[in-house]
C-alpha cells in the first residue's frame, strides 16, 4: 500500500505492507486524514516515533471477522490502543494506561495510508450527514470537548484561549457553546475572522484582554503560552494546557504557587460529544481546511502543514 512514513525523515512509501488485523480489530481503508501540530513534532523528534504519520482520519471499515455488522460502515477512532487488563484501565482511565500504543504516536502505524487496524471498541461510527472532511476534525474537536469533562465553566466566566491554530479554534467554539464569555488571543487576523462571527471577541493583541480571566486555555504550541497564560489568569484560577512541546519549557513557577493558580493538563477526550456537535452544526470546521493534496504529494502536503497561516490540511487517499 501507498503511506508516508516517519524512517530518519519523511518518506513515501508505494510497496509498504499492508497491515493486518488482529482479533478483535478491523481493518480500515482510509479515504482522508488530516495533518496535526503533533505530526510536524513527531518529524522533528518528538516520542522519537518511526513509523507510519497520522491519527485524524475517516475511513470504511473492509474486514472485521468478530462484529461482520460493521463492514462497510464509514468511521473515525480513537487514537489509544489501551491493554482494558492493568488496574489504570480497570478504574476507567484507558487514556492513561500505561501499556497503550497511540495510533501514529507511539508503536503503532497509523493513519496517513491506505489502511489501519484499529481495536473495534475504538471505533464511532459516522452519522450520514457528517462529511468526510468534518469527519477529519473529530478527534482534535474531542480534545477541546475534554476541557468540559475536567472543569465546570458557567455562564458568567470569563475565559481566555490563547493560539489561534486548529486546536484554538476549535476549543474557543466549544466554550463558546457554554454561554460564558470567550476571548480569543491569536497572531493572525484571517485566522481569527474565521470564527469571529459567531460572538467571541478575537484580538492579536494582549492589551485587548482584561486580565483576571477565571480559565485560560493555552494552545499556542509555543513554550511562550504559558508565560502569557499565567499573565491573564486570576488569581485561583486555571490554566488548561492543551499545548505539547518538543524539547523543554522554563516556567515561572513562583507566581503560579503565590497566586494558587491551577495547571490543568488535557490531551485526548470525548468522541461521542464532539460528534454531537457536528451533528447538531455547533461548531464549524469547514473553513478550518486550507488545502488538499493526494497521498502520493504526501511529503508537499507536509511541508505546507508548517508554512505559515496554515491551518489543516488534508490527505485524500482516493
Amino acid at each position: 500500500m501507498r503511506a508516508l512514513v516517519l524512517r530518519s525523515s519523511p518518506e513515501f512509501d508505494s510497496t509498504y505492507s499492508p497491515p493486518i488485523a488482529q482479533e478483535g480489530e478491523a481493518l480500515i481503508r482510509v479515504l482522508k486524514a488530516g495533518i496535526c501540530a503533533t505530526d510536524v513534532q513527531l518529524i522533528q523528534g518528538y516520542m522519537g516515533f518511526q513509523g507510519i504519520l497520522g491519527h485524524e482520519f475517516v475511513g470504511i471499515i473492509e474486514q472485521c471477522p468478530n462484529q461482520k455488522d460493521l463492514i462497510n460502515k464509514r468511521v473515525v477512532g480513537e487514537i489509544n490502543l489501551s491493554c482494558r487488563q492493568c488496574a489504570t484501565c480497570k478504574a476507567g482511565r484507558l487514556t492513561h494506561c500505561p501499556n497503550r500504543t497511540t495510533l501514529g504516536i507511539d508503536r503503532k502505524d497509523g493513519a496517513f495510508a491506505d489502511y489501519l487496524t484499529l481495536p473495534t471498541e475504538n471505533l464511532h461510527v459516522l452519522p450520514d450527514h457528517i462529511t468526510d472532511t468534518e469527519a477529519i476534525f473529530v478527534e482534535p474537536l474531542a480534545a477541546a470537548c475534554q476541557i468540559l469533562d475536567q472543569i465546570t465553566i458557567s455562564p458568567t466566566d470569563q475565559v481566555v484561549v490563547i493560539g489561534d491554530g486548529k486546536l484554538g479554534l476549535l476549543c474557543a467554539q466549544v466554550l463558546h457553546t457554554t454561554q460564558c464569555h470567550v476571548s480569543l488571543l491569536g497572531r493572525h487576523r484571517e485566522k481569527l475572522a474565521l470564527i469571529s462571527k459567531g460572538g467571541m471577541s478575537c484580538t492579536t493583541r494582549i492589551e485587548d484582554i482584561n486580565p483576571g480571566a477565571d480559565v485560560v486555555i493555552e494552545a499556542t504550541g509555543t513554550p511562550q503560552g504559558l508565560a502569557i497564560a499565567s499573565q491573564l489568569v486570576r488569581p485561583r484560577g486555571a490554566i488548561i494546557l492543551k499545548s505539547t512541546y518538543h524539547g523543554n519549557n522554563t516556567v515561572d513557577m513562583t507566581s503560579l504557587v503565590i497566586n494558587e493558580v491551577s495547571l490543568i493538563g488535557s490531551r485526548c477526550g470525548p468522541f461521542p460529544k464532539a460528534l454531537q456537535l457536528l451533528n447538531d452544526r455547533k461548531v464549524d470546521v469547514e473553513p478550518m481546511v486550507t488545502e488538499r493534496y493526494p497521498i502520493s504529494r504526501g511529503l508537499d502536503a507536509l511541508q505546507h502543514a508548517t508554512e505559515k497561516g496554515a491551518l489543516k490540511v488534508i490527505l485524500e487517499m482516493n
